[in-house]
């Protein structure tokens, strides 16, 4: 594959993402469309749809997008302020270094919930272009992810990202175990 050239990028709040919700919900069915994830109910697109409507209500809700110049959306990344007591978070208990609980506790840790590109775009640097604007782009200096333990390559990508793998959790009795990880504020 060769790289994209040009990549445009744009940022929606919880307000005017629901105008691009099919489009997004298209690029999750795509990205879920493979094993292990086929006929799984917790990744099933009905159930991404609950999550993904219920994050538009979020404080801070923002999704970056990534379109080709033809239009076409190829990627796009999601998150929200974390809630310092989101139950997947407090599970961790002292797992969570001092500081990044404080940060939580703040209002400074974004919740990086979800980042997508199509199939046919991965391994093109499209996803860390996202990742890294939106990062870049929160009034939060923190941010933290989690990424089901055997998601291959992204599990591995984000340790080379900055991120400290700071404990292991479910969000929901169903779902697979993820690493829950900590990306701490650059250092100036």
């Amino acid at each position: 594959m060769t790289a994209i050239a040009s990549l445009t990028v744009q940022m929606y709040n919880g307000e005017e993402a629901p105008e691009i919700a099919d489009e997004l919900i298209a690029v999750y069915a795509d990205v879920y469309n493979v094993e292990p994830y086929i006929g799984d109910p917790f990744f099933s697109v009905p159930t991404f749809i609950n999550r993904l409507h219920a994050a538009f209500e979020m404080p801070g809700f923002g999704v970056l997008t990534g379109r080709l110049d033809d239009g076409k959306l190829v990627g796009y990344v999601h998150g929200v302020n974390l809630d310092p007591e989101r139950a997947w978070w407090a599970s961790l208990g002292d797992a969570r270094p001092a500081d990044a609980v404080q940060a939580a506790k703040d209002g400074d840790m974004f919740w990086l919930r979800e980042l997508m590109t199509l199939p046919a775009y991965q391994n093109q640097g499209i996803g860390r272009r996202l990742h890294d604007v939106m990062v870049q782009a929160r009034p939060e200096p923190w941010t933290t992810l989690t990424c089901i333990v055997d998601n291959e390559p992204a599990r591995s990508a984000y340790p080379r990202w900055g991120y400290e793998v700071i404990g292991q959790i479910k969000h929901a009795e169903e779902s697979p175990l993820y690493d829950a990880m900590i990306l701490r504020p650059p250092v100036a």
